[in-house]
């Protein structure tokens, strides 16, 4: 079996043959390539030095997805410009435990919110932006792959640019433009084993598969922009929300939490988003289906406020302040934790802009690795994807 049908193979049957976004592109490819990698040195979980990059063979089987090395922490929640939460004291670098000063001179504690406050104030932010109309909603994104060459054992990251024109009208075509960028080394102590191996211009990186392991070719140097468009499923289906969903399906979901919520999860069946026979938590089902409707869906903002506020009613979620993606935008960060087979525990996380509720990225962190991502370190970041742009434009490709 080839690469693309590897592919092919572990592609939810759910989806059909419907032109696919690039966010469910990711998790295709991620899911294909989660079998257990060979064993590599212990190093120490640093940011990756990013270059540009994005395998050959990655590029043609639609691969998309982020990998990056986290720093390890969870920064404290913060409360945004004008937000209002318990004040509580906490530690400072002097162990003082406040911050500033009162106007009689005593201490003032530190303010702090808690996951669901914060939530909440990105709600409101959300409600306030601007609706727009236009011909298409496009969508632009920046996707890299982490990935460790059969000879040497050293980590590359792959780099992809996608695009997506998704019509508003009923009957439209779907337009799509991508470009693999290169292949790049992870990190500066991958580069030194990179530039010892010769530098070569390709490398062979192991994608197991169901006999065995599939090598395929990651190149240095960026690809050709392909651009290709195609029919709507059904004339009308143009994303997955739980299920196929049209235009019209979007722009009218819910603006109340609690009824958006009820909406979704009429589609959830007790297994994950991409395999019907992984049981998955209704919780961690809801985040990941509602982390995509935030990230690049052309709903209301009333309607990705109403998320937010959906979000901030789990119990199970988390946030962090100052928290850097790939393409070096600092946000604040909701996530939650998914538990998978051989004991790995992996953290799903939403980096927004809270000051507007807009997504910067999705990303998929290692916190205890384990069975499929026994390879990984605490901290890495195994799977994302970086947004540039997403809005309404009349002007396709």
């Amino acid at each position: 079996m080839n690469p693309i049908d590897e592919l092919r193979a572990v592609r939810p049957a759910h989806l059909g043959d419907r032109p696919v976004d690039e966010r469910t592109r990711a998790a295709e490819l991620a899911y294909a390539m989660s079998g257990p990698r060979q064993a590599r040195r212990r190093r120490k979980v640093v940011r990756p030095v990013w270059g540009l990059g994005l395998a050959g063979a990655v590029a043609a089987a639609a691969a998309v997805a982020v990998v990056m090395a986290g720093n390890g922490t969870v920064p404290t929640p913060r409360a945004p410009d004008g937000g209002n939460g318990a004040a509580t004291a906490t530690d400072t670098p002097d162990g003082s435990g406040t911050t500033a000063a009162n106007p009689d001179g005593t201490a003032a504690p530190r303010v702090t919110l808690s996951a669901r406050d914060v939530l909440l104030a990105a709600a409101a932010n959300a409600d306030r932006q601007p609706e727009g109309t236009g011909a298409y909603w496009h969508t632009a994104s920046v996707s890299r792959t982490l990935l460790t060459v059969a000879k040497g054992g050293y980590d590359m990251v792959t780099q992809s640019r996608d695009e997506m024109w998704t019509p508003s009208a009923t009957g439209g075509e779907q337009w799509s433009r991508s470009q693999s960028l290169g292949a790049r080394p992870a990190t500066e102590e991958d580069r030194k084993a990179w530039e010892a191996a010769g530098s070569p211009a390709k490398v062979e990186v192991a994608m197991p598969g169901k006999r065995g392991s599939l090598a395929l070719v990651a190149e240095t140097e960026p690809g050709k922009v392909r651009t290709s468009h195609s029919p709507l499923v059904d004339g009308d289906k143009v994303f997955w929300l739980g299920r196929n969903v049209t235009m019209k399906d979007l722009r009218g979901l819910p603006s109340d939490p609690d009824d958006l919520k009820k909406w979704l999860l009429r589609s959830y069946d007790g297994h994950d988003t991409e395999s019907s026979s992984t049981p998955m938590a209704s919780d961690v089902w809801l985040f990941k289906v509602s982390a995509g409707l935030i990230t690049d869906m052309p709903v209301t903002p009333r309607v990705r406020g109403a998320a937010f506020r959906m979000l901030a009613e789990l119990d199970t979620v988390k946030v962090a302040e100052n928290v850097t993606d790939a393409e070096d935008r600092q946000g604040t960060a909701v996530s939650i934790e998914e538990r998978v087979k051989g004991g790995a525990v992996l953290e799903n996380r939403l980096i927004f802009d809270e000051s507007t509720g807009r997504a910067l990225a999705n990303e998929n962190v290692v916190v205890k690795p384990g069975g499929l991502q026994a390879g990984f370190e605490p901290g890495e970041v195994f799977a994302s994807t970086a947004v540039l742009e997403a809005g309404w434009t009349d002007d396709k490709p």
